[in-house]
């Protein structure tokens, strides 16, 4: 069983790193490692608001996997 939540773990923690990667909005991999972005206040919307949401939801699920994990294992 703890295996699942370890495959459960991996798999999750990669859609988060690429849903993450898919949010940043400067060109090229400068904006990876520090590059500026304007400070004006915009909404999101359309697909920014859906990667966002997906964006929690994802963390919320790695969280939860993790303490189960942490549990079954202790």
């Amino acid at each position: 069983m703890e295996v699942y939540f370890n495959i459960a773990q991996i798999i999750i923690s990669v859609a988060l790193i690429a849903v993450i990667l898919l949010q940043i909005r400067s060109s090229g991999l400068g904006g990876v490692f520090g590059g500026t972005e304007s400070a004006i206040y915009r909404t999101r919307r359309g697909i920014e608001r859906t990667l966002f949401n997906v964006t929690i939801g994802l963390s919320i699920a790695f969280f939860v996997i993790t303490i189960i994990n942490v549990i079954i294992s202790g």
